[in-house]
This record gives structure tokens, C-alpha cells and sequence, in this order.
């Protein structure tokens, strides 16, 4: 199984962090590839709910999340199936120095066909550039909300 994980820091509070990060009207705007919710069950963060969403042509086509594990102000794991691969998302949130949230992506995964050599040379840096562009772009919109809040 191949792993990639991703950190960033942003501004806290870790509720505001969290509540962008698990807001599914929000993310298109950060996590990469997103296109639109295409059906949610259950109780989206916890454990049990099922966000199935698909992405925009030539993407990774429909992708379905199952949230393994929640723990408010900690992280979230996901089960995670699209057609090339499956596998396990973690999110967790920590305080950091200055009142920053320190945020860690990770991905466990397996292709659901090819071997190391697919995986290695084509899927695993694709993997590791659409981690960064989903926190660069949630921090972004972390600031953003910050700069929308009243004085």
C-alpha cells in the first residue's frame, strides 16, 4: 500500500479549521479535482456518513468517502474508492505555536489494477500535487474567512 501525507499550518481556531474542512458546500473551493456532491448519507463528519461526489470531465470520475473514524476537534478517516484506486484518507487537526492549527493529510492507498511500477511512476506524484493544491488552497480560504469577519 502507498502513502503520501501533506502538512500545513493555519490560523485557529481548530473549530473554524474543522468546520471549513467538513463543510461540503465549501469544497469545491479547496480540495482538488471536486466537482460537485452528487449524494450524502447519513451524518456527514461521523462515523457512518457517505459523501459520493463526482469531479469534472477527465477527472478521477465518481468518488465515494466513508467516514471511518470521527473525533470532534481531532480528525476524520475516510474509506475512499474512485475507479483507479481505493484506500484511506486521514485529516487529523492540532494546535500549533501562535495560535495556528497544524493540519495533516494523509493517504493510504492501492491501485485496483497495474503494479508498483503504475503506481510509482504515474499515480504517486499525481496523488502528492492534488494533496498540496487541496491545503494550499484550504488555507487560503481559512485567511479568507478571517478577512470576512467582522471587526
Amino acid at each position: 500500500m502507498a502513502r503520501i501525507s501533506r502538512v500545513t499550518q493555519l490560523p485557529g481556531p481548530i473549530s473554524a479549521a474543522e468546520e471549513l474542512w467538513y463543510d461540503l458546500n465549501r469544497r469545491a473551493g479547496f480540495v482538488d479535482g471536486f466537482g460537485q456532491v452528487v449524494k450524502v448519507e447519513g451524518d456527514w463528519p461521523d462515523v457512518g456518513g457517505r459523501v459520493v461526489w463526482s469531479t469534472p470531465a477527465g477527472g478521477r470520475g465518481v468518488v465515494a468517502e466513508k467516514v471511518d473514524w470521527f473525533e470532534a476537534r481531532t480528525g476524520q478517516s475516510l474509506y475512499v474508492e474512485d475507479e483507479e484506486l481505493r484506500g484511506t484518507q486521514t485529516v487529523h487537526f492540532e494546535p500549533a505555536a501562535e495560535g495556528q492549527v497544524r493540519v495533516t493529510l494523509a493517504f493510504d492507498w492501492e491501485l485496483k489494477e497495474g503494479g508498483p511500477l503504475k503506481d510509482w511512476v504515474f499515480v504517486r506524484r499525481r496523488v502528492g500535487e492534488a494533496m498540496r493544491r487541496t491545503l494550499v488552497r484550504y488555507r487560503t480560504e481559512r485567511i479568507a474567512d478571517l478577512d470576512d469577519s467582522p471587526l
